[in-house]
């Protein structure tokens, strides 16, 4: 099969934009985040990462890892006009460009006839030449895998997957570590002592579709490098969410905080349900005078688990000012994704 699917995933976006704007930051662990007590990271630079350090982590936790670590406050009309000057570079080699979120995305690469790693090495150039940024590449003859590789060799990585690499290549990964296996389904495996692809590889499909339902069936597919789809260009949904309007006004911090945990367990339900994964929550406050308060954080990497998502609708509620009873409240998630390109982490 041909190779017409090319990943790109830009390396530790949020932060390297800062380093661009503070080179000195490159060599120091450093995380874009909220710097009060209740922060948390937006994303880590390699640096931060050798620590441990990872998007959604408490601020507090990263600094007791972490004793001179650098945090940056997030800047996201920064990030979105250097994702903006990336984009533009790509749309050279194609027209026909699935923007995932603010950092990736993948492309048709039907048209180009040339050598592929040659061709990733030449976008790879152009990017860096022109932004100043580093992303990586995974080129394969489906999605799925043009995901899977472009996350293989990171930082500045490329990665080309052929037919004739499946299934070999997936089998001595953890399952945890397979598009679409979330923390819940990984327990629920390794409960049944399957631990490693090879070993997920033995069962039949009709006992992965009694464990997963539907997506048992994609599982299967997938460790056989199985996956027609085409790239989706609609970008027609963009948000999924909960909110209400309440009988009796929220009085405090506690109340407003007790049902964003409830909201929390409805849009992981939502999202668990649609199959997608979500990197910007959103936050909406209509207090009792009838004025609106509105907040959002952007991750690097994309949450779905009710626990990811209530420490951001947390902290974006305790970061508010909020000095008045509540009438309503929202909780949404956007940049979302199929959950089938879920990162792999091999890091």
């Amino acid at each position: 099969m041909e190779l017409n699917f090319l990943h790109f995933d830009m390396d530790a976006f949020f932060a390297s934009c800062e380093i661009l704007d503070n080179p000195k930051l490159k060599h120091v662990p450093m995380v874009v985040g909220g710097k009060s007590k209740r922060g948390i990271i937006t994303t880590a630079n390699y640096e931060a990462r050798k620590y441990g350090l990872h998007s959604a982590m408490p601020i507090f936790k990263a600094k007791q890892l972490v004793n001179d670590l650098v945090i940056i406050t997030p800047d996201m009309e920064k990030y979105k006009r250097y994702s903006n000057k990336v984009f533009k570079v790509l749309s050279t080699f194609s027209d026909r460009i699935q923007k995932m979120s603010i950092d990736e995305g993948c492309m048709d690469i039907s048209h180009i006839k040339m050598d592929r790693y040659y061709l990733a090495k030449l976008v790879q150039d152009n990017v860096r030449i022109k932004t100043g940024l580093s992303i990586s590449i995974g080129i394969s003859y489906n999605m799925s895998l043009a995901k899977l590789a472009s996350d293989w060799n990171k930082p500045h990585g490329i990665k080309i997957i052929t037919e004739e690499d499946i299934p070999e290549i997936l089998m001595d990964l953890d399952v945890g570590k397979i598009q679409g296996i979330g923390r819940k389904s990984e327990a629920k495996l390794n409960d049944i002592g399957i631990k490693k692809v090879s070993q997920l590889y033995e069962l039949p499909k009709d006992s992965l579709k009694r464990l997963f339902g539907k997506s048992g069936e994609i599982i299967y597919d997938r460790i056989r490098g199985i996956d027609k789809r085409d790239l989706d260009l609609s970008r027609i949904r963009k948000s999924i969410g909960e909110e209400s309007t309440f009988e009796n006004d929220l009085k405090n911090y506690r109340e407003v905080l007790k049902k964003l945990k409830q909201f929390s367990v409805e849009l992981e339900k939502d999202l668990e349900k649609n199959d997608i994964k979500a990197k910007t929550i959103h936050l909406k406050i209509k207090l009792n005078d009838f004025s609106v308060i509105t907040r959002s954080m952007t991750l690097e990497n994309y949450i779905c688990t009710r626990d990811d998502i209530y420490r951001v609708a947390k902290y974006l509620a305790l970061n508010a000012k909020i000095d008045k009873k509540v009438r309503l409240l929202g909780l949404s998630a956007s940049n979302l994704s199929d959950k089938k390109y879920e990162q792999l982490r091999f890091l």
